[in-house]
């Protein structure tokens, strides 16, 4: 019994069109040929012939001008040198022995013989199976290649996550992902992150004998069509086929036999992607090992900058709050308060390598004043901080306030803004050059919107409060909050 398609078809393709047309067209009048059939070669031929015509060369085939062993060697020594840094800034940080550990294990990594691949997909694809019969298929090459099935891939909440397993795949050489059909959606955007992750991979039609002929060819097809790269149709375990065979006597016999393996296809192409480009596979690896402890390093040393950056816009904003406060000018100028504090910047350059002459500050405030302005975050943060402070009386006993606490939040703003900006960059270099002001740009709003939050702000408010009014002036504050209830 042969099991009916249940996932939708993606037919594309001219030679396909065309030939499906011709198919229906002649169905009444050609004798089907063999298993397969005149009509399913018919129906595929021209579609298979176009795509292997236009197909795109694959990452198995640009492997080898993308990686070699200099290239990785110099990723390895970028990731030291943010570990270094790391050491230099907190030598007693508890990720260091761990960071220098896993530096010392990739440099170890390049010599590696033996290939690792994952085994990866959904339930029921058919994993296991395939791993055994290549295994016994190839017991040769067991030496030098690791077949790791992982976890099922799309579980039910509850059970490991995706993101762990694909963490698990990531340190594989090579990537078999299994599909049983057409692919959902999930399927294809986990093999469009291994794409983008640059981990070389090949998608499996397992089961395929499990369809019509007609029905396999054309999710193969599809398939092809879709993911411009390795795909091989296989059947790790074929449903078992009755036999019936007669007697000279009229008896007849009947058992059920189990067909062999087809998986030539997978073999031969997994024969050509391990043997004579393995090395640059395990390379290829080891970059992608490197780039991800070099994240990890620059994440801790950036959250160990950020401690020392904190307080330092905390002191500039509260300075810029009392000369604001003291000199209440019209809102166009609060911006200019707080932006000629050029020492922030200088300050804040220092903690991130990124050094700035006085001049350069300067113009670094200056610019980001200018942003500030054109973006409209100077109007909109003083509506909102006269709207929490109006709530609460405070406008009608200290109208300075609203300056004060406006040139405090756009100084907070303007320092966790540079802060973000500076860890988008390469570690201990020393810039001292101009802006990407697009980045800044993008980087201003984004922080100015997670500030804006409500409750941030009327916290801010009543600290801002705190330091501009004199006490006794507070007390009288709240009395008018008092007989306004």
């Amino acid at each position: 019994m042969v099991v009916k398609l249940q996932r939708p078809i993606l037919v594309g393709g001219l030679g396909l069109s065309f030939s499906l047309w011709m198919l229906d067209s002649w169905h009444d009048s050609i004798v089907q040929v063999g298993e397969f059939g005149l009509l399913s070669a018919l129906a595929v031929g021209g579609g298979l012939w176009l795509f292997q015509k236009n197909r795109p060369k694959d990452s198995l085939e640009q492997l080898d001008g993308m990686v070699d062993r200099a290239t990785v060697e110099s990723a390895i020594a970028k990731t030291e040198t943010v570990i270094n840094q790391l050491a230099q800034e907190a030598e007693n940080h508890p990720a260091l022995e761990t960071l220098r550990e896993q530096v010392a294990q990739l440099l170890l990594e390049l010599d590696r013989e033996k290939i690792k691949v994952a085994v990866t997909g959904g339930k029921s694809v058919g994993k296991s199976t395939l791993i055994q019969v290549l295994e016994q298929k190839n017991l040769e090459t067991k030496n030098f290649v690791s077949l790791q099935e992982t976890a099922p891939l799309f579980r039910e909440v509850g059970e490991n996550s995706d993101a762990a397993i694909l963490a698990e795949v990531a340190k594989s050489d090579f990537v078999l992902f299994l599909t049983n059909g057409d692919l959902t959606d999930s399927e294809f955007q986990t093999l469009q992150q291994l794409k983008s992750a640059n981990q070389p991979n090949m998608l499996v039609f397992n089961k395929q004998d499990r369809y019509l002929a007609d029905e396999s060819a054309s999710i193969l097809l599809s398939l092809k069509q879709r993911m411009q790269g390795n795909v091989v149709a296989t059947a790790a375990s074929p449903i078992p086929i009755k036999v019936r065979k007669h007697e000279a006597d009229g008896a007849v016999q009947e058992w059920m036999e189990q067909p062999a393996a087809d998986i030539q296809q997978l073999t031969q192409q997994l024969g050509e992607v391990l043997v004579q480009p393995g090395q640059r596979l395990v390379w290829l690896t080891t970059m992608r090992k490197a780039g991800l402890l070099k994240a990890e390093a620059k994440n801790w040393l950036n959250e160990t900058r950020r401690d020392r950056a904190t307080p330092i816009i905390e002191q500039y904003q509260w300075i810029a709050a009392a000369a604001a406060f003291a000199n209440p000018v019209p809102a166009f100028d609060i911006l200019a308060t707080a932006a000629i504090n050029a020492q922030m910047v200088m300050d804040l350059g220092n903690i991130y390598q990124q050094k700035f002459s006085l001049e350069q500050a300067q113009t670094v405030a200056g610019t980001m004043g200018s942003l500030m302005l054109k973006l409209g975050l100077v109007e909109l943060s003083t509506k909102a901080i006269s709207t929490v402070l109006k709530s609460n009386a405070v406008t009608f006993v200290a109208g300075g306030v609203v300056q004060g606490v406006s040139a405090a939040y756009l100084t907070r703003v303007a320092g966790l803004s540079l802060v973000e900006y500076f860890q988008q960059q390469e570690i201990a270099i020393n810039s001292g050059t101009g802006l990407n002001l697009e980045n800044l740009r993008q980087t201003l709003q984004k922080v100015f919107q997670q500030n804006q939050q409500i409750g941030f702000l009327q916290g801010f408010v009543k600290q801002g409060m705190k330091r501009l009014l004199p006490e006794v002036q507070q007390v009288e504050v709240v009395s008018v909050q008092k007989a306004m209830g």
